[in-house]
């Protein structure tokens, strides 16, 4: 691929103090954000926690209620959008059906009496690597082509900023796996600052450069995706980047290294490093797939925690791994994730289990543990089989 004019440097976007309400309901509380030039940003949250919001009063199609948005340094909070250096990729592509693909990307230049608008669209299709059907209509495309062609109708035009609203969201699993690579590699030849937003946690961490994930109108952690995912601030970034299993008990011990907290009778060791509370009662967690299960309980190993004994209540074969739901007395459910090594699970429905893990690999919450949010990470996962367990755990307290 060749970059050729869509090298120039992208534009920083700065958001200052914003606040949108609606009536009835505030969809941005107090949002400060600072998004340097050329990189690709994903805002990622649930339905609902003002990501969408965000992204259209960039767009200029919402007036913020307060605060201010400068691209490049310069304000832009009173500009309508035609007139701000931005461009849109939505899910829904919203190309023209009756033109050409090529018609498509040109349109924009045309409209604007850009200066060879075809050899810039043609330009453009090359970088999507979609030039060879330049002569065809978009129903003539699958639906990864023509998310593509929608990419260059946008980049054709020469954006200080790319807004990509869900913009994978119609494809099918395989092949948004692929476009998620194919539109991390366009944004670093074309040097686009791209904001994306998603609820795709997947698709945030493998594209983006820094990920912000919003919950009821306020950045709750922002960060590299893998300083979010191995070290999460709240229970809602542990449970929304993917699943936790969490525990909340009374420090009883701490030295400069390390804190160590009582979990149903149960020593657990957290570095003091990984922990943003060091006294007190706290919320520790753990990853489903740092934990290893035991047959028998395992020998005390000091750089090792352990948990247990516990019952199998549901085992799930994905392939590439197996998920063991497991039930422990005083503590709960946990989540196990077990790489597939040998044919067939480790343990089965029903048996006796217990799960260690690394040290190191723990972290510790900012969360009060009265402020921990009302639900599971695991609370999809557990409906999988949620009679049949449920139906197991009684029978085990009943014995």
């Amino acid at each position: 691929m060749t970059t050729g004019a869509f090298a120039a440097q992208g534009a920083d976007l700065e958001l200052v103090g914003i606040q949108k309400r609606f009536p009835g309901f505030t969809a941005i509380e107090h949002l400060d954000l600072k998004i340097p030039a050329g990189s690709f940003f994903a805002l990622l949250g649930p339905s609902g926690c003002g990501k969408t919001t965000t992204l259209r009063l960039v767009a200029g199609l919402e007036e913020p209620t307060a605060g201010r948005i400068l691209i490049g340094g310069k304000d832009i909070t009173g500009q309508k959008p035609y007139q701000r250096p931005v461009n849109t990729v939505f899910q829904s592509y919203a190309l023209f059906p009756h033109m050409t693909v090529l018609e498509n990307v040109a349109f924009g230049l045309r409209r604007r009496r850009i200066d060879e608008p075809v050899a810039k669209a043609h330009e453009a299709l090359r970088l999507v690597e979609l030039d060879h059907l330049a002569a065809r209509k978009p129903q003539q495309l699958s639906g990864g082509q023509q998310q593509r062609v929608a990419l260059a109708r946008a980049i054709v035009n020469r954006p200080a900023l790319l807004l990509l609203d869900e913009p994978l969201g119609a494809l099918d699993l395989k092949l948004r796996r692929q476009m998620q690579l194919e539109l991390k590699t366009i944004q670093e030849e074309v040097g686009l600052t791209f904001l994306h937003v998603t609820h795709d946690q997947e698709e945030a961490m493998t594209m983006a450069d820094t990920v912000a994930v919003m919950n009821k109108g306020r950045i709750e952690q922002m960060g590299a995706p893998e300083e979010l995912y191995e070290l999460p601030k709240t229970a809602f970034v542990a449970n929304f980047l993917g699943q936790s299993n969490l525990f909340t008990g009374p420090v009883i011990g701490s030295t400069s290294d390390a804190i160590a907290v009582a979990v149903a009778g149960q020593r657990i060791v957290v570095p003091a490093a990984r922990a943003h509370r060091h006294a007190g009662e706290v919320t520790i967690g753990i990853r489903p797939e740092k934990l290893s299960l035991h047959l028998s309980a395992p020998a005390d190993d000091p750089a090792r925690n352990s948990m247990g004994p516990g019952r199998v209540i549901d085992v799930s074969f994905s392939g590439v791994s197996t998920q063991y739901l497991i039930n422990v007395p005083r503590v709960g459910t946990l989540i196990v994730f077990a790489q597939n090594m040998a044919f067939g699970p480790v343990a089965g429905e029903g048996g006796e289990v217990w799960v260690s893990w690394d040290i190191k690999h723990g972290f510790g919450l900012e969360d009060e543990p009265g402020d921990l949010p009302k639900f599971d990470a695991d609370t999809t996962t557990r409906s999988i089989a949620a009679q049949r367990r449920a139906s197991l755990i009684t029978e085990l307290e009943e014995v």
